[in-house]
Order: structure tokens, then C-alpha cells, then sequence
């Protein structure tokens, strides 16, 4: 592991999640230098970022000098080739999600980054939403009794197909790869791994080629966890409802960190995830039924990159480990055999 605490770190891909999420949280990160960045754009990199190294090839920001660690935040059917000679140079690797295009490319990578002895994790970076911290502390706080049913939609209202690769009739585009690691990697780090799960993955809007809809059951023992996406709904659903034998509870809207990022904000700053959102729990009591709003808490995608830095210089463990990101391409790839069957698929 580097010895030093000023860790470089090269960034391959500058499209939508290396601009808005990886570039400025890797800058805003103690321990951490952005030296380098890949993309086929370099005249928008350079307009950013005027005094960094800026590289058209990944192979030639690979064999840049001093990198410590490489962030891939390209195209999903580039991310397993790319992460393979990242591992073969030598480097530390984090993954935008999803982890790769199935479970097969997962493991070959978890495997070679073992034998090389090098840190493989994937940006799962959902888990410091604010509203999903608010949920696990409440679900685990037995304040719902035992949970019987988890629902958690990540929704969005864009009826009209744009032309560009994730809605595109290629390997890795579409919703189901684009929200569903999000909301898988949410319920297994709340449920662990189901008992089964059937999927229902379509295409809703005139022109689409890819994914744009999707409903996603994963079953376990005493309840069940509704995984759904949409880019036709245009509000009325709940971002999280979940039951249980004791109470409810709900939350609507999403979490601001990434509106933060847009608008420039990093964490730390003034207004950096603010948030005028509030939960309800819901309990019943003598046949009434009450309410009571619940503040969120603030927000955390900077502990993603500070863990990654504290496990590179052995004070910390990975904060999403390669085995925990297979997992969740486990149940990627069984949604699709589900869908594609039409019926249950267990887990063996």
C-alpha cells in the first residue's frame, strides 16, 4: 500500500458521473490528488480543470507516472477491460457502478485484483443518501417492528428518448443498469441476499431501445422488497415506503447532494446538503393511526471517497468491497434471466 498521504489518483471518463460526482469529490477529499483525467473530450476537462494532465487514451493515463489508484467512470461495456488493465499496471481501482456488464466479468475482476493484492471497489455512493441513513437507522432501530414489505422507487419524468448511450440498444444501457444498482445495493445492505426474484424489465416509451421501466420483487423468507423505476411517472410515488407490524414509514423527493454537485457546491460548504424534506413514521395505537414528520440527517457521499483513501493507507476498511458489488451484479443478472423466463428465479 502507498505509504504517503498525498494519494494520486487518475480519472478515466468525463461524461455525466466523472464531471458531476467523481471529479469534484476525489478534489474535495483530504489525502487525495485528481493529477490526471482521460476523455475524449479534453477542451471540456481542460475548461474545468485548466491546470490538470488531461489524456485522450485510457491506456495512456495508465501509463502516466505516480498514479496511485484510477477511478473508471466510462461507458458500463468499458468498465471490466478497462479495470483489467488498471489491475494489470498495478493500480487500485474504483468503479463507477455498475460493477460490470454481468457476473461473470465481476468475479474475473474481483480474482485478479485479489492475486495482485490491489483495492477493487465499486461507487455505490447511494448508501449516503440522507434519507436512506434515516431509514437504516430506523429499520434497525426495531422502531417498525419486524418489516414486512420494503418499497423503494427511484423515478424520473422524461418521455422523450434522447440519443446517447444509455438509452441506446447496447451492452449495459438502459434503467434497470443505470437505478437498479442503486436500489439492489440499498436493500442488501438493509435485507442481505433474498431467498428468489422475479423481474418485469420493459420498454414503455414510443422509440425506446433500451430499459426504460421496471419492476423488481425480491423475495425473502417473512417479506418482500419491491424494487421499481420509471422515466414516466412525474411524481405521487414515494422515494422509500416501508411496512412494518409495528409502524410505517415514508419518504418522498430526492436526496440534494447530487443537485449540490451540479450547482458547483462541494461537501463542507455553505448549503451543501441542505435539505427541507421530512419523513413520516406512521403508528398505531388503540385503532388510531398518527403521524409524525422526522427530520433527515445530511447527506455523506464524501465518506465514500475518504474511506476509499483511509483503506489505500491502512487506517480503514473498503467502504464498498468487490464482494459486496458482486452481489449486487448477481442480482442484475438473475432479474434479467427472470424477466426473460417469466418466472421466479431462486437463489442457490
Amino acid at each position: 500500500m502507498p505509504k504517503t498521504s498525498n494519494l494520486r489518483v487518475g480519472l478515466i471518463g468525463y461524461g455525466y458521473a466523472g464531471k458531476t460526482f467523481h471529479a469534484p469529490l476525489i478534489n474535495a477529499t483530504p489525502g487525495l490528488s485528481l493529477v490526471a483525467i482521460a476523455s475524449s473530450r479534453p477542451a471540456d476537462v481542460l475548461a474545468d480543470w485548466p491546470d490538470i494532465v488531461v489524456k485522450t487514451e485510457p491506456d495512456r493515463l495508465l501509463a502516466h507516472p505516480g498514479l496511485d489508484l484510477v477511478v473508471i467512470a466510462s461507458p458500463n461495456d468499458t468498465h471490466h477491460p478497462l479495470a483489467r488493465a488498471a489491475i494489470a499496471a498495478g493500480k487500485h481501482v474504483v468503479i463507477d457502478k455498475p460493477f460490470t456488464l454481468d457476473l461473470r466479468e465481476a468475479e474475473d475482476l474481483w480474482v485478479r485484483a485479489e492475486q495482485a493484492g490491489l483495492l477493487l471497489s465499486v461507487f455505490h455512493n447511494r448508501r449516503w443518501d440522507n434519507d436512506f441513513i434515516a431509514l437504516c437507522e430506523t429499520v434497525r432501530s426495531g422502531t417498525l417492528g419486524r418489516v414486512v414489505e420494503f418499497t423503494s422507487r427511484f423515478d424520473r419524468y422524461r418521455p422523450e428518448v434522447k440519443t446517447r448511450w444509455r438509452e441506446a440498444n447496447v451492452a449495459g444501457a438502459g434503467l434497470w443498469y443505470d437505478l437498479g444498482p442503486h436500489l439492489i445495493d440499498q436493500a442488501l445492505q438493509l435485507f442481505g441476499m433474498p431467498s428468489a426474484i422475479t423481474a418485469d424489465l420493459v420498454l414503455r416509451r414510443a422509440g425506446a431501445q433500451a430499459v426504460d421501466d421496471f419492476h423488481v420483487v425480491l423475495h425473502y423468507p417473512t417479506m418482500r422488497a419491491v424494487l421499481a423505476a420509471s422515466t414516466l411517472v412525474s411524481g405521487g410515488t414515494p422515494r422509500f415506503l416501508v411496512q412494518g407490524t409495528e409502524g410505517a414509514w415514508s419518504v418522498s423527493g430526492l436526496d440534494v447532494q447530487e443537485s449540490c454537485l451540479k450547482a458547483g457546491l462541494l461537501p463542507g460548504q455553505v448549503g451543501w446538503g441542505v435539505d427541507p424534506r421530512q419523513a413520516q413514521l406512521f403508528r398505531s395505537e388503540n385503532d388510531q393511526i398518527s403521524a409524525t414528520d422526522c427530520l433527515l440527517p445530511q447527506g455523506n457521499y464524501a465518506a465514500y471517497y475518504a474511506g476509499i483513501c483511509d483503506a489505500l493507507l491502512g487506517k480503514g476498511q473498503n467502504p464498498v468491497t468487490a464482494a459486496q458489488a458482486r452481489n449486487v451484479m448477481r442480482i442484475l443478472d438473475l432479474a434479467r434471466i427472470s424477466d426473460a423466463e417469466g418466472r421466479r428465479i431462486p437463489l442457490i
